[in-house]
């Protein structure tokens, strides 16, 4: 109660202090750069790999502007969405909201403005099926995760999960105006690789969530049985990866390229399930962002390196 109320009045603190100093980096942090991009990573590579050739620039410029202003739009409504829940955890505690560095209003005319504009870019420059799955992704994120899923069960990540796999699909339909088998598989790989990588972050901060009252699965279910989970799943992932070789999708470069990254991921499992340390999951959270990064720039290395190199941008 004590530790509580010490983090409840930092809070109060960070708001005095905060409140007139709001700037365009507040905004940023909003938008949750880091995250963002490594969805348009992703989505960039759905869009290459729909073409045997680069995409032209006239496509690929809106489509990642259209994508990364609704990724960003519903990052932001998490944000404010979350903001009590962010006041009572050490680690967000200086988020814009929680230190009163910006009001719930402003974050949420925030929010609609990019999310409209990125809306909008889509519909007009890309295609309409890219604009309204994007549109189905912000919702599936920012309203039915963040407002419901996020607090009613600990298999949120599980079900929303999807929401945030979505841009290679975005990607790939940015480019063919429809959906592909391809896209799907692509769309598996990031919903698979999800609950290792985000339930290694909820060991490690599972004491933050329990004062939160997130009902994550280390809260609900135990740290040992979220352990067990994780490398569970992580043995999944490094199946799911090895399906764009067996169909056909991608060649040796990916073949070995993935198979490395399985291992690895897969060695951070055992350990943190068998023999962890101190920041053992924290230290596996930070490796399943690079897993992602690296497989899918194999994806992209892989593809141009076996088909015709760019010729249309």
């Amino acid at each position: 109660m004590a530790e509580h109320a010490s983090i409840k009045d930092a809070s109060q603190d960070l708001a005095a202090t905060y409140k007139k100093s709001s700037s365009w980096r507040d905004y940023l942090t909003l938008t949750k750069p880091n995250v963002v991009l490594l969805l348009l990573l992703t989505a960039l590579v759905g869009m290459a790999l729909a073409t045997p050739t680069w995409v032209a620039w006239q496509v690929l410029v809106p489509a990642l502007v259209g994508i990364g202003l609704m990724s960003a739009s519903a990052a932001a409504v998490n944000h404010l969405v979350d903001r009590h829940i962010d006041a009572r955890m050490a680690r967000t505690l200086r988020r814009p909201l929680p230190s009163g560095a910006l009001s719930p209003k402003r974050v949420l005319t925030f929010a609609a403005v990019i999310g409209v504009l990125g809306f909008v870019v889509l519909a007009v420059w890309v295609n309409m099926l890219t604009a309204w799955l994007t549109l189905a992704s912000l919702v599936g994120y920012a309203f039915i995760y963040t407002m419901y899923l996020k607090r009613a069960t600990p298999q949120n990540i599980v079900i929303g999960g999807l929401a945030g796999a979505a841009p290679p699909l975005l990607g790939w339909t940015a480019v063919t105006n429809e959906i592909h088998p391809f896209a799907i598989l692509l769309v598996m790989i990031v919903f698979t690789w999800t609950p290792p990588h985000f339930w290694a972050l909820a060991v490690h901060r599972a004491k933050d969530y329990a004062k939160a009252e997130i009902p994550m699965l280390p809260v609900t279910h135990g740290i040992e049985f979220t352990k067990t989970c994780i490398l569970l799943y992580t043995i999944l992932l490094g199946v799911v990866c090895l399906l764009p070789y067996l169909v056909g999708m991608s060649g040796v470069i990916y073949l070995i390229g993935s198979t490395v990254l399985s291992l690895w991921f897969l060695v951070y499992a055992w350990k943190l399930k068998f023999a962890p340390q101190q920041h053992t999951a924290f230290s596996m959270f930070k490796f399943s962002i690079w897993h992602l990064m690296i497989l899918f720039v194999l994806l992209l290395v892989d593809h141009y390196l076996v088909l015709p190199p760019m010729s249309s941008f």
